[in-house]
């Protein structure tokens, strides 16, 4: 039960992965992501609709909670976050052939982990750091020429593809360094309980950090599920592009806005 609550908050990174306009449209490129089908759509509305109640009950209240504490603290924690999701950014700047990048955030990971005291402060930034650009395995098959598959949205975690959800799954298969040290197996310094509160915690610092974001799309937009839809896949398909197009957010990097061409 308690690991059922814990995963509950990873939605948030999911749900919460697209991006508000003033007209609660589309404001991405014009090319269109490949046209993905939504090959369960009714489904698939029914289960957006129960993760939008989860969001409301739960998500969205911790969030705002979240949100009031000290900005240092804050800060903190997703410094925190972001330092361990290097471990799952180098393997995939390596499978992706981008040496240089997995060479950049080794050395952000090894100073950021020990002179910012487990990623607490983000020294490697201060040292001239480039910015910090997140991979994930999905985004490794995307670049390898794999196609997205039908529009899903899971239960709980939100939107999706089959791609990406296959590529979720490598973490569980020994893709994800510190779940194979944490929730992997037990040692003596840390538990899987360590792994799924980090990923919970990342959920609610990406929640906090976009509540008007997202509540401005939902307000302003006449499908709702069409614009997340909409929205996510063109943020997938941006990052697959590494696209360096601007973003318009409340400060957090894996928000991504793109502007029309």
């Amino acid at each position: 039960m308690k690991k059922i609550l814990i995963i509950c908050f990873i939605s948030i990174l999911a749900i919460s992965n697209v991006s508000a306009d003033t007209d609660g449209e589309n404001s991405l490129s014009k090319k269109d992501p490949s046209q993905v089908k939504d090959c369960f759509e009714k489904i698939n509305r029914v289960t957006f609709a129960l993760n939008q109640s989860l969001d409301k009950v739960i998500f969205e209240p911790v969030a705002k909670g979240y949100r009031a504490l000290p900005s240092p603290l804050r800060n903190g924690t997703g410094n925190a976050l972001n330092n361990i999701s290097n471990l799952v950014t180098i393997p995939n700047n390596i499978l992706q052939g981008e040496l240089k990048k997995a060479g950049i955030n080794t050395g952000r990971f090894i100073i950021n982990t020990t002179v910012g005291i487990a990623g607490i402060f983000n020294v490697a930034e201060k040292f001239g750091f480039p910015k910090y650009e997140k991979e994930d395995y999905g985004q490794t098959l995307g670049t390898m020429g794999v196609g997205e598959g039908c529009y899903l949205v899971l239960p709980v975690l939100g939107p999706s593809t089959i791609r990406d959800s296959v590529g979720s799954f490598v973490n569980v298969l020994g893709g994800d360094p510190w779940y194979n040290i944490s929730a992997g197996k037990e040692t003596n310094h840390f538990s899987d309980f360590d792994y799924w509160a980090s990923r919970a915690s990342a959920g609610i610092d990406f929640r906090a950090k976009n509540i008007d974001s997202f509540e401005n799309l939902e307000k302003n937009s006449m499908d709702f599920y069409a614009s997340v839809r909409s929205l996510y896949l063109q943020d997938r398909q941006q990052k697959i592009m590494n696209s360096d197009a601007i973003t318009e957010t409340l400060n957090d990097s894996d928000w991504e806005e793109v502007e029309t061409q």
